[in-house]
Formats: structure tokens, sequence, C-alpha cells
């Protein structure tokens, strides 16, 4: 039976093309004297996302880690949207390894706006803690890969700014809000100090995230990234599938959007599910007949030929990518709508 993954866009494997560009891949010891391969999609990366330099990592939460460890002092605080995926699946990386802890900010969509950063802001007092940083989510994972417009990423920066915080942004969907937005990639960065983006989502990528930055941190990220052990020695091998990615996938990234609108509409009526209305390439799937939850539905529908993600007691998740197909995603829909008759 060919099962359908819909579990998450990192269960891609790489095409036969990008495993071409990886075995051919010049590479060196980026440890020890550089790598040019992937020398060249730090440089590509960091055009696209509008910051003056880039460095690679093994991981996107490690990029996210090193992102934030630039930015703040131990002892203060991190702002961030309650459901951020920082907070939720991190493993309080913020405060074990950066020695700062998060402040939550509640909102009803997962969305942040610049009068909710403005009222999670502290008054300045001796007896709490400094906030020094502002982490953005974007597309937001936990709220159905929602888009955060220019609009609100610039009114979210401005009260940063005027609060003296740095920002960081957690794009590991980025390009998804670029298409969906139709917008450059740069112009959703605008104002961030440090943004990080993946590889191994949405492009097809074994392997990898990059982070971009000022210049003039390349040497302190480069630091911290060793510290966390991210030092990677050919790693031209991943980076030339990052390379192959951009040259090939990026593109065709509204062809997911356009699936995930068309598996939420052929289940859009059915009794025992309400979909989410995709932004991007996430649906969110509420059970709400008595008695389904997400534990004892997600094995019946793997067993009938469809993986999806338990996401909370009565929710799943799909995330459509490059291995599922129109085709693949109208018959996920009526696997699901047989099995859960």
């Amino acid at each position: 039976m060919n099962v359908i993954d819909l579990r998450s866009d990192t269960v891609t494997k790489p095409s036969a093309g990008m495993r071409r560009a990886m075995a051919d891949a010049e590479v060196g010891d980026d440890v020890l004297d550089g790598d040019r391969t992937t020398r060249r999609l730090e440089q590509r990366i960091a055009e696209l996302l509008g910051t003056e330099d880039a460095l690679f990592f093994p991981s996107g939460t490690q990029a996210n880690q090193t992102g934030i460890g630039l930015l703040v002092e131990q002892g203060t605080e991190v702002l961030l949207e309650a459901n951020a995926h920082i907070v939720d699946y991190g493993l309080a990386g913020v405060a074990a390894l950066a020695g700062a802890q998060i402040r939550p900010i509640s909102t009803p969509d997962g969305l942040l706006s610049a009068a909710l950063v403005q009222g999670a802001l502290r008054p300045a007092s001796p007896h709490v803690p400094r906030a020094t940083a502002l982490a953005v989510e974007n597309t937001h994972n936990a709220a159905g890969g929602r888009v955060l417009s220019v609009a609100a990423f610039d009114g979210v920066v401005r009260v940063a700014r005027d609060a003296h915080l740095a920002v960081h942004l957690d794009g590991a969907r980025l390009w998804n809000a670029a298409v969906a937005a139709d917008m450059p990639t740069a112009r959703l960065t605008r104002g961030a100090d440090t943004v990080m983006v993946s590889i191994s989502k949405g492009l097809g990528c074994p392997v990898g995230s990059c982070l971009g930055f000022a210049r003039d941190d390349r040497a302190r990220a480069w630091e911290i990234r060793k510290r966390l052990g991210g030092g990677m020695r050919q790693s031209g091998i991943l980076a030339a599938a990052g390379l192959y990615a951009l040259d090939h996938n990026l593109s065709r990234i509204c062809e997911d959007h356009q699936n995930a609108k068309r598996f939420t509409e052929l289940l859009s009526d059915h009794p025992a599910l309400r979909p989410s209305i995709p932004e991007t390439n996430i649906v969110m799937l509420d059970l709400v007949r008595d008695g389904d939850v997400a534990d004892t539905v997600t094995p019946r529908l793997a067993m009938a030929g469809v993986r999806v993600l338990p996401f909370g007691p009565r929710r799943l998740r799909a995330v459509t990518h490059l291995d599922v197909s129109r085709t693949d995603v109208e018959r996920a829909a009526a696997i699901i709508s047989e099995t859960l008759r």
C-alpha cells in the first residue's frame, strides 16, 4: 500500500537531481578552513533574507538558539507568542542555553500585534527582569501555518525598537510566508536582527537551516554554533542540496498551498471533522464527533493509508509538501472521509 505521509514537510526524500548535486559537491573542512559550497549557500541565503551574512546549521533549533544567544543578556526576558515553536518545542533552550526566561504573549490566533507586544512590556522596576529581545514566528506552526503580515511585523518591530529590544525572526517556514504574502522574502525580514530559515521544510532538503545576521556578528555566531556542537566538516554535501532546492523547489511552493486548499475543500462538509482554512501548507483537522480523539484516530488513518500528526487531544495536523501531488491529497481526503464516516 502506498502510504500518503502528511505528518510534516520534513518527511520529504531528496530527489534524484538533489542526490546528484550532493554527490558532486565541492567540499572542504568547514571547521578548519572553510567549505566553498557551504559558503555559496550562506551567501545566497543572506541575499534572499536581506541580511549581511548567514551561517549554515544542522538544525533550525540550533540556529534559533544561536540567533537568540546573539541578542539577549543573561537574566533578562525574551518576549514570544505563547504557542510559538520555540516555547513549545525548544526544550527550554532559551533558559538553559541563553540564561533568559520567556515571557509568553497570549494571542487569539497565534499572530502578534503591536498592541499585544506593547501590553506585554513591564514598566521599569528593580524587582522584575528587563526584556532584551522579541522573537517572532512566521509562518506560525501551531496556528495552522498562519502568516504574519508585513504591516503587523513592521508594527511589532517598531514597538520593539522603541523599547530597545532586539528582534529575532523564527522563519522556519518563511518561504511559505513570502509566497502567501506575494512578497520578496527580504521584505518579511525587514527590521529583524537575526533570521532563521529552514531548508529541510518546504524546500525538500534532508538537513539544514541558516541564520542570517549582521556581518559583524559572524564570529560570535560561529562561536556559539561550535559550542552547541554545530561545527561540520564536509558540510558542502548538505549545502549542495540547499543550492539545488533554491534553484528547483523554491518556485513550486505555491503548489503545496494549492494542494492544502484542495484538501480542505474535500473535507469541508465532513460531519466528523472541521478543517482549518489554510493560508499556506498546513491544515488543522479538529475532531468534532463524540468519542473521536487524536490518539485513536491517528493509527486508524495510518492503517488506511494516510499519516497525519496528533496536535492536541482532538486535533490532527496535515502538511502538504513536494512529495505529495494533487492526486495524493485528493486520495488522502477520500481515505480520511471514508475512514471517519
